[in-house]
């Protein structure tokens, strides 16, 4: 109790003799706490579009942030799904868990917490459609977790759902995985494939569906098994996106492959 009382004052005095008030207290407004290192929020809200460069030729933007928030929703997420739900099992905990930390979501939750004003970035990307709220708000759960630990960035990312977010609804809504793939490849210009392979029968005598999913080139990005064609198609899909969601190397790969290969195209009808 006592170590406590003794960090908040210690906490307030610094923050007294702080000459930059002002980002302090904006921050407390969305955190709920005051930050330790305001320095780790600065670079959370810093798009690698307007990225600064250290001494040491490092550059300085929210992307190591982002990937480390992006993974530690993941865990939250399925934490708070796992305790709310205690009677759900792994595949309604799986597809919950896409649905709350899908993009439109993230950014969502950026935008009313006031995200938008903070965020540093060229004005020569599109903020919507590269998802910059949504990536700082990641970048913003990295910040925290690593000022003040896990325990905080789970309490911080629990009070945002539920302050933002309606869980019981989002867990209701059906994903049709294979149409968001498809409008993703649509979006990029990127040729999405769907091949059922060949049947099979479980242990019971069903039969079972298999779906691969590949673009460009033949790169596989995702599998999936289910008793119908849909079944399969949709668990193929839901794999494709959260890799393409995770893997920012992979979809820079695609994009190069897409445009060689209509460069090719293009050259051959020459």
């Amino acid at each position: 109790m006592f170590r406590k009382l003794f960090q908040q004052i210690n906490t307030s005095i610094r923050l007294l003799l702080n000459k930059r008030k002002e980002p302090y207290f904006a921050l407390y407004q969305i955190l709920g706490f005051y930050p330790n290192r305001i320095s780790l929020y600065e670079e959370a809200f810093r798009h690698s579009s307007a990225s600064l460069w250290t001494a040491n030729k490092r550059s300085v933007n929210n992307e190591r942030l982002e990937f480390l928030g992006d993974g530690l929703l993941d865990c939250i997420v399925a934490d708070i799904l796992y305790r709310r739900y205690p009677d759900a099992q792994e595949g309604f905990l799986t597809i919950s868990r896409s649905k709350v930390v899908q993009r439109d979501m993230l950014d969502n939750i950026a935008l009313q917490i006031g995200l938008d004003k903070l965020i540093i970035f060229s004005p020569k990307i599109s903020n919507h459609n590269n998802h910059i709220y949504g990536n700082a708000f990641e970048a913003l759960v990295g910040a925290v977790y690593v000022d003040k630990g896990y325990q905080v960035c789970f309490d911080f990312v629990e009070r945002m759902i539920d302050q933002h977010l309606d869980l019981n609804q989002i867990t209701q809504q059906e994903i049709n995985f294979k149409s968001s793939l498809l409008e993703w490849g649509q979006k990029h210009r990127v040729t999405v494939f769907f091949d059922l392979l060949e049947n099979t029968t479980d242990e019971e005598g069903k039969q079972q569906f298999h779906t691969v999913i590949h673009v460009v080139g033949g790169r596989e990005i995702g599998m999936g098994t289910g008793y119908s064609k849909k079944e399969s198609q949709q668990q193929a899909a839901q794999m494709a996106l959260n890799r393409l969601r995770m893997d920012k190397r992979l979809r820079k790969q695609i994009y190069a492959e897409q445009r060689e290969a209509k460069m090719a195209q293009l050259n051959d009808q020459k």
